[in-house]
């Protein structure tokens, strides 16, 4: 199985493969070119090789497709020997441009081979004189094999007088050794042999022979004998070769032969020391051989063997132990041992992140590594109870809303001279934790909501956000429900809880409430949640939704029908009826317009558009029918017209009838409404009031004038009426004045005439000192002329009564003789067409919708006023020029004065007008 990993640093690259000895020629280790990211396309182009020195490469790489095989049967023990880690690097070259990329391959041991000994035969000499428990130490089995494929035990071919021990020595292996149970006897047996088997930990296992040869030799009963028990010494790593180590010494007793030593190495020191180290056979003396590296070995234990040349010699081993000297060659290495690499921002001071492991191979002072951290983080390192450990700890509190992730730079350095040292670099991310509300976009709401809409549709929608982030940020909204009448709406909305949409459970009636107000509150999923609230301010705009309601006249069944008895001798002008009604709705919607829809004859009767009353045309003539039938529609202003009807039979009586039936008709009819006008009475007995007042202020300043002024200006006099209402507004640059005089019976005034002007001073002039001159082309009579100053010094605000269950309106008036000249703006009344003193507006073509293109929204023409109670026009404007700056109001009165030139015709005026008086 072949393995891939990766180490990536700046422009090169290293890969390291995995394979197992003993593979085929050709077989497929890795693609390299794939791995390292290279076009498959160009390495031909630009010489994809794997550089080699002059013996034949281990293994090729093939241009065309990047692949690296094994180029020739590798053999582990061959390669690498006896190493733990077989480890084969491989340089590639790609050229123009050239780029130079590292590839280890590890080979991996496989149990190929069987332990085996040097030597097939091993002779023993072994004097008769030794006494039994000699141990002789065998030569131990070799297996180029590695860890459990090694050799892991021996078997002694079975005899009386030898036994098998095996000796552990750790690193080296198991070392076989021969123990004599019993005295040899030459004359017995001259010569033992045994068979010694070497079995490695393979499955299934090898294993190796050796036939031991033991002859037993004449006295030699002296060993060699060193002259020390151990043997120590030191040696500083990278010593150059041939440097000492350490002599050994040993002597022996015998003489000639048997006592001349020689030394050599003993038989379980490998290849690798021998590689190392050098034994002088003669002398005993230790030199290098190869390098010395502390970091890979700081100790040595060197078998040296002294050895007689009797013909029966006597061997002596000894161990040397040899310590590696230490040298400041390494730098620190810094490991991570435990890392958290998220922590949350609510972590309080002192807070361990990570766990730091510093490591120097060196040893004492080169291996003393000290640590730092870099400056301007929220953390510091604290030394742990363990040598070389470090706790990363925060140092002062976080905030993931402001830094959600720090870069931590670790600097590990020795004390060595001269110093090295490493740097790591740990990111530590801030995790969140619900420390933040949700945040409304606005505080509070206003939400506007037309009535009559449809249950279940939303009407608006509420946003909050969260700086936190994932299920702390995520924002739940609800309506709390409490039992409070100031959320007692609130059980009709309901709110979308994941994006704040609002919806009305019910239609709401603007008639029946007109405003209310309530909470949402918006709470975070983070445990604990965090949560606020925002107040919904709900405004509900009227609709078109009522449709006029006729409160006269009313029959007894309840029907919108009523009958009139009017004497036949009444003149042309004379009030037969009055079509009261009213609209629960608003503004336009509520403004009511009276047209006749059916009339017996046209030329008798005109109903005015805006009071609703029905007025004669005419007298009435012999031929005339005693009974007219008018049907009077009645439709509001609204985009979408709602509308009444009335039908009202006009009965015309002789006078003496028509008195007796109007007083058993008055008297019916109080009863039957005395509820409906007790509103009524109320509004006109304060007009009456007011008209009373008018009247006291008319006669003492008709009295104050001068009889020659009257007589000048006032020759026409046809007027009985006084003015009771007077508005004053400002629409542009033009500044109106409206008065609502009670014109009497017979008295015709036609729209558009000019004939007749009021002069009103402007007080701006007058402010500045220049005198204002009167007009002289006054015609009004001195009532009304009084009528109307006293009306312009009436209070600031007149009260307009609608029906029952109308709103009542301020509507703003003239204010005192010097109010204020920009005048108030008027808008259509509540409920009108109800009473006579209702102001009404009155447009040219279209209605509402038909504003003349120079007025803003909201500004109504002087010409869209009638005044109660007359069909007359009151048109107020402000004259061009500079030095004319006077404000006027033009009266639609024709002089009818000059055309009654006989005094018959104004004494039946005046009778005439006497009975209107009466009824």
């Amino acid at each position: 199985m072949v393995a891939l990993v990766l180490f990536w640093s700046g422009a090169s690259a290293q890969i390291r493969y995995s394979i197992a000895e003993e593979l085929k020629e050709g077989t497929v280790v890795g693609n390299v070119a794939k791995d390292l990211g290279i076009d498959l396309s160009t390495l031909k182009d630009r010489g994809f090789r794997i550089v080699s020195g002059s013996t034949e490469p281990l293994f090729q790489v093939n241009q065309n497709n990047g692949i690296l095989y094994v180029n020739r049967k590798i053999d582990r023990e061959e390669v690498c020997e006896r190493s733990n880690v077989c480890m084969i690097n491989l340089k590639t070259v790609l050229e123009n441009p050239l780029e130079i990329h590292y590839v280890s391959v590890e080979v991996l041991d496989v149990n190929d081979h069987s332990p085996s000994f040097p030597d097939t035969e091993k002779q023993l000499q072994i004097s008769e004189s030794v006494l039994p428990g000699v141990r002789f130490q065998l030569q131990a089995a070799l297996d180029p094999d590695s860890g459990q494929y090694s050799v892991q035990q021996y078997k002694l071919s079975h005899n009386e007088h030898f036994r098998l021990e095996v000796k552990d020595r750790g690193k080296d292996a198991k070392t076989p050794v021969l123990n004599l149970l019993k005295p040899l006897d030459r004359e017995t047996t001259g010569s033992y042999k045994l068979l010694l088997t070497a079995i490695d930990g393979g499955k299934p296992p090898r294993s190796g022979t050796i036939e031991i040869i033991v002859d037993v030799l004449d006295v030699n009963d002296n060993m060699p004998v060193f002259t020390k028990e151990s043997y120590t010494a030191k040696l500083n790593e990278n010593s150059p070769i041939g440097s000492n180590v350490v002599q050994v010494n040993a002597t022996d007793l015998d003489e000639g032969l048997n006592g001349e030593i020689v030394y050599s190495f003993g038989n379980n020191v490998n290849r690798k020391l021998r590689e190392l180290f050098d034994l002088n056979i003669n002398t005993g003396e230790i030199t290098v051989k190869g390098g010395i590296d502390f970091e890979i070995e700081d100790s040595y234990d060197i078998d040296i063997q002294a050895s007689d040349k009797g013909p029966a010699p006597f061997k002596t081993d000894k161990s040397v132990i040899v310590n590696i000297v230490d040298l400041n060659d390494n730098a620190p290495e810094i490991e991570v041992t435990s890392f958290s690499n998220a922590i949350p921002e609510d972590s309080r001071p002192g807070t361990t992140v990570a766990l730091i492991s510093v490591n120097d191979l060196d040893s004492g002072l080169n291996g003393k590594v000290m640590c730092s951290i870099s400056e301007g983080v929220p953390f510091t390192l604290t030394p742990s109870l363990q040598d070389n450990m470090y706790s990363v700890v925060t140092k002062s509190p976080l905030d993931r809303e402001k830094q959600s992730e720090y870069d931590l730079t670790i600097v590990a350095k020795d004390a060595g001279e001269p110093s090295l040292s490493s740097v790591k670099t740990i990111s530590v991310v801030v995790s969140d934790v619900n420390d933040n509300s949700p945040e409304f976009s606005l505080s509070p709401y206003t939400v506007y909501v037309t009535e009559n809409n449809d249950p279940g549709a939303s009407i608006f929608s509420v946003s909050a956000s969260d700086p936190d982030i994932n299920e702390n940020a995520l924002i739940s909204y609800h309506i709390p429900r409490d039992s409070g009448d100031e959320n007692k709406w609130a059980s009709f909305l309901n709110i979308n809880s994941e994006n704040g949409n609002i919806l009305a459970l019910k239609s709401f009636d603007f008639e029946t409430l007109k405003t209310f107000q309530f909470q949402v509150v918006a709470t975070d999923s983070g445990t604990p949640s965090q949560c606020s609230n925002v107040t919904i301010n709900v405004f509900i705009l009227d609709q078109n939704d009522n449709a006029p309601v006729i409160l006269y006249p009313v029959s007894a069944n309840g029907s919108a029908e009523g009958v009139e008895e009017i004497p036949r001798n009444v003149n042309a002008g004379h009030l037969v009826a009055k079509v009261r009604t009213y609209d629960a709705d608003i503004g336009y919607n509520g403004w009511l317009l009276f047209s006749l829809q059916e009339v017996t004859d046209h030329s008798l009767f005109a109903l005015d558009r805006y009071t609703g009353q029905i007025r004669t045309l005419r007298s009435f003539t012999e031929t005339d029918e005693a009974e007219h039938k008018l049907v009077i529609l009645v439709k509001d202003n609204g985009n979408v017209s709602l509308s009444a009807t009335a039908t009202v039979i006009i009965k015309v009586v002789e006078p003496k009838e028509a008195f007796a039936a109007s007083d058993v008709k008055r008297s019916v009819k109080d009863e039957e409404e005395n509820s409906v006008t007790f509103y009524l009475i109320i509004t006109l007995g304060s007009v009456s009031t007011l008209f009373l007042i008018s009247i006291v202020v008319l006669i003492v300043m008709q009295c104050s004038k001068p009889t020659d002024y009257s007589s000048k200006h006032l020759q026409d006099v046809n007027y009985d009426g006084t003015l009771c209402h007077s508005i004053q507004y400002r629409s542009g640059d033009n500044r109106y004045m409206l008065v609502g005089p009670r014109m009497s019976i017979g008295s015709t005034i036609v729209p558009g005439s000019n004939g007749n002007t009021l002069v009103l001073p402007d007080h701006r002039r007058r402010a500045s000192g220049e005198p204002k001159v009167p007009n002289s082309d006054w015609r009004y009579s001195a009532s009304l002329r009084a009528g109307m100053q006293s009306s312009v010094h009436m209070e600031e605000s007149s009260v307009m009564q609608g029906a029952q269950g109308v709103l009542v309106q301020n509507w703003p008036t003239v204010s005192s003789a010097a109010g204020d000249a920009e005048g108030g703006e008027v808008s259509p009344p509540m409920g009108a067409g109800v009473d006579s003193n209702s102001w009404h507006f009155r447009y040219g073509a279209g209605g509402p919708g038909g504003l003349p293109q120079h007025l803003k929204p909201g500004e109504v023409p002087p010409e869209a006023f009638i005044i109660p109670g007359s069909p007359a026009i009151i048109s107020i404007r402000q004259q061009g020029g500079e030095d004319d700056k006077s404000d006027f109001i033009s009266f639609g009165k024709k002089e009818e004065a000059k055309k009654k030139k006989k005094k018959k015709k104004e004494k039946k005026d005046k009778k005439d007008k006497g009975k209107d008086d009466d009824e």
